[in-house]
């Protein structure tokens, strides 16, 4: 079962096409009067709400306007579970097959294994209405669900796509402000989503079938009692013998038969 080492990236790439989702993201504020003071982007990390909010406990600059390793608002994103997904199975003798640039070899790998990768996505602001402007560009996008379409193998397989579901489940709500009014404060909305993917097992080489041989015994009636006696051989072979057998193809047979005294 193993032994065959493979690895198609397929977590690295589902975090990174996770992330980028939510890579252009602003924050703009305004004046009582209603004009424009700044525009902000909101910078997007992958890190675990624990490590992220102790690093923003520990810097006493956060919240100041001066140059300061990380200021709010803020966005993190981390994966809190993996989990198989039995509503999207396929048979396990399904698969899928495709030449190479050698016409008398074919890649082939079988069925993928469904699975669901669920995300948290947090926000941290240190106002209401930072957190509530970023949090409405995020919902009329998922309605609940936006799907991606990718190439899983854009090398061995350029024409292959799979869509990618990523599913919102819901949104909490966090005010971590306690004690005196000089304590600092930190809004987090925690957005939570489900994106369904299929991990593929490795692909595997084989030769392209073209030529069929059949033969034809009698039973019983060789030259040893026991044995069969061969009558004829049926030769099938594809017309021409270059084709490189692609499923528009357009191609023909010959058959030959020869009998049991000829010479293949």
């Amino acid at each position: 079962m193993f032994g065959t080492h493979f690895y198609h990236e397929k977590i690295r790439k589902s975090v990174s096409l996770f992330g980028r989702l939510f890579n252009n993201i602003y924050v703009i504020r305004k004046n009582q009067s209603g004009g424009v003071l700044n525009q902000l982007k909101v910078p997007l990390t992958y890190a675990p709400r624990k490590k992220f909010l102790e690093r923003i406990r520990q810097n006493t600059d956060l919240y100041t306007d001066t140059k300061v390793a990380i200021k709010l608002p803020r966005m993190s994103f981390e994966i809190t579970q993996f989990s198989y997904d039995n509503t999207r199975q396929l048979t396990k003798l399904s698969n899928f097959k495709a030449l190479t640039n050698d016409v008398k070899k074919r890649q082939k790998f079988y069925s993928p294994v469904p699975y669901s990768i669920n995300f948290d996505l947090n926000v941290y602001a240190k106002s209401q209405d930072d957190a509530l402007q970023i949090v409405e560009q995020i919902l009329p996008t998922f309605n609940p669900q936006y799907t991606l379409t990718i190439k899983p193998f854009p090398n061995d397989y350029p024409s292959f796509k799979e869509d990618i579901p990523i599913i919102i489940g819901g949104v909490s709500f966090q005010d971590d402000f306690e004690g005196s009014l000089e304590q600092r404060r930190t809004i987090i909305y925690t957005l939570s989503f489900e994106m369904k993917i299929a991990f593929y097992g490795p692909i595997t080489t084989g030769e392209v079938i073209r030529k069929s041989i059949a033969d034809v015994f009698l039973q019983n009636q060789g030259a040893n009692q026991d044995s069969d006696k061969l009558l004829e051989s049926l030769h099938v072979t594809p017309n021409p013998t270059s084709i490189i057998g692609e499923p528009d193809s357009d191609f023909g047979f010959d058959t030959a038969i020869f009998s049991h005294d000829d010479s293949v």
